[in-house]
């Protein structure tokens, strides 16, 4: 019997909660562990409504499997198998990254006195000290001599007027001992662990979605929403590396971006939460909503590349965010389109279908975001605002 969409979004919440009461659940449960000794996959047609979402993969479902049993079949082979593991596997490959990252980025220096300078800042300021140009600069807007006299030259023997270049080269391991920390400022880091968090959080929500939907109606709801909640999460902490580091000196522009990507955000969840959302004649809904929030990108990239585009760093990152909107665009089009499974239905049932390749390229478009990101730490480290 065809499935009828519900037109009315009270009758869609009826239904929902009639199916995920606490009584309904324990009758089901119990007919489930008292009639079934085995949970076997079933093909499409078998299939209540709100599980038949692409009827071009045609077996090897599972449906309404007890809860135990719908745990551990992520072990054994269905048509969600690959599903569950391709993000499943890009969770701890995400999560292993911000542990290296915690490690080569770390969000806090800690020096002491007995620590040594670096030695890459050292040289630069060293070899700047030989440039008359730059001692004239730092004497006329840092008040340096002033500043040596204070801190290092009543140690030393000298006249109160000799505050000429020689003087300031003869005492330059105390200016580098005394300007080092104030160049050595880090750029903060939530941004970067932000998107980092919202990738692992999305990567392991579609996971679960993927394994725990097929036991009940009242599951498949509300995973699929925290689902929708996931996506929403990668896309828009994904800009918050782009717009905070690239605007970090103009607060006006880094906060309008951010802010408006956030609200857009929370509205796409918002909109995910209404039960006709989910039906397989909103797939198209679906993916142009969170394709327009991918594309309101364009704006602080190309932003971005007018106020620094000649700068390699900048022309780094944008490759890396380019390639990152190729392979999501793909994705998005794969899934939207059901390729190839709807060219030869049943013939993909197991491996290689739509999602799986979905998902494959959002993993991809992740972590060459991830890249990006190091490339802003990098250039802010060094350069500061």
């Amino acid at each position: 019997m065809a499935c009828v969409v519900e037109n009315s979004s009270l009758a869609s919440r009826h239904a929902f909660m009639k199916d995920c009461s606490p009584i309904k659940e324990k009758v089901t449960k119990k007919r489930r562990f008292v009639d079934e000794s085995k949970c076997p996959l079933v093909e499409y047609d078998s299939l209540p409504c709100y599980q038949k979402h692409n009827e071009f993969i045609i077996k090897y479902y599972r449906s309404e499997w007890p809860l135990r049993e719908t745990i551990l079949s992520i072990f054994s082979i269905h048509n969600e198998t690959l599903n569950v593991w391709t993000h499943l596997i890009g969770f701890f490959i995400f999560l292993s990254l911000t542990v290296f990252a915690t490690m080569n980025f770390p969000t806090s220096l800690q020096k002491t006195q007995s620590e040594t300078i670096d030695i890459h800042r050292f040289n630069k300021l060293n070899t700047s000290l030989h440039s008359s140009e730059v001692i004239s600069t730092l004497s006329s807007n840092w008040n340096l001599p002033n500043l040596i006299a204070d801190f290092v030259l009543p140690h030393r023997s000298y006249q109160p007027n000799e505050t000429t270049a020689s003087i300031l080269w003869g005492v330059k391991e105390d200016v580098t001992n005394i300007i080092a920390p104030l160049m050595d400022r880090q750029t903060t880091r939530w941004p970067f662990f932000a998107f980092m968090s919202g990738a692992m959080f999305c990567l392991l929500m579609s996971s679960l979605c993927h394994l725990l939907s097929c036991h009940s109606h009242c599951y498949d709801y509300v995973m699929l929403r925290l689902d929708y909640t996931g996506i929403s999460s990668l896309i828009v902490t994904s800009f918050y590396p782009l717009v905070f580091y690239s605007f970090m000196c103009d607060p006006f522009f880094r906060n309008l971006y951010m802010s408006f990507i956030t609200l857009f955000g929370v509205a796409t969840v918002l909109v995910s939460l209404v039960p006709i959302f989910q039906t397989p004649e909103f797939r198209p809904a679906r993916a142009g909503l969170f394709v327009c929030m991918g594309v309101s990108g364009l704006v602080p990239i190309l932003h971005k590349m007018i106020l620094f585009g000649d700068r390699a760093e900048v022309v780094e990152s944008t490759g890396y965010e380019l390639l990152m909107g190729l392979f999501y665009a793909l994705g998005v089009v794969v899934y939207a389109a059901r390729i190839p499974e709807r060219w030869l239905p049943g013939k993909f049932d197991l491996i290689g279908h739509s999602h799986q390749w979905f998902h494959v390229l959002v993993v991809a478009g992740a972590y060459t975001h991830y890249l990006a990101g190091t490339v802003y730490l990098k250039w802010r480290d060094v350069e500061g605002c």
